[in-house]
């Protein structure tokens, strides 16, 4: 059983920063590919970023500066920094985590940008 908790959403005005975390219920080394993802109300999820296990990391081009993607391997979670928040920003954002060709989802947490 592969669990993906959540934490760190909440609300902030544009320009202001967040850090969301997963935790895994094992070693994050396990799986190929860990990455974030996003939906917001009517919209399709996207891919935020991601960063795989020789630590490459990738970013939407829409993030591109203001998030970064990291990893604790000891505390078997990543995290993701965000900066300058913006309105368009607002989404449930998803950790995922993949082993082969088996995906692992979280339950998601809720971030909001308002002006």
């Amino acid at each position: 059983q592969v669990d993906l908790v959540e934490s760190g959403g909440g609300s902030v005005q544009p320009g202001g920063s967040l850090t969301l975390s997963c935790a895994a219920n094992g070693n994050i080394f396990e799986f190929n590919n860990m990455a974030w993802s996003r939906q917001a109300p009517g919209k399709q999820r996207e891919l935020v970023a991601s960063i795989n296990v020789g630590g490459k990391l990738t970013y939407a081009d829409s993030v591109k500066g203001r998030f970064t993607i990291s990893r604790d391997g000891a505390a078997n979670t990543i995290y993701l920094r965000m900066d300058s928040l913006r309105p368009e920003d607002t989404a449930t954002y998803y950790c995922s985590g993949q082993i082969l060709s088996r995906f692992y989802w979280g339950q998601g947490t809720q971030v909001t940008v308002f002006s």
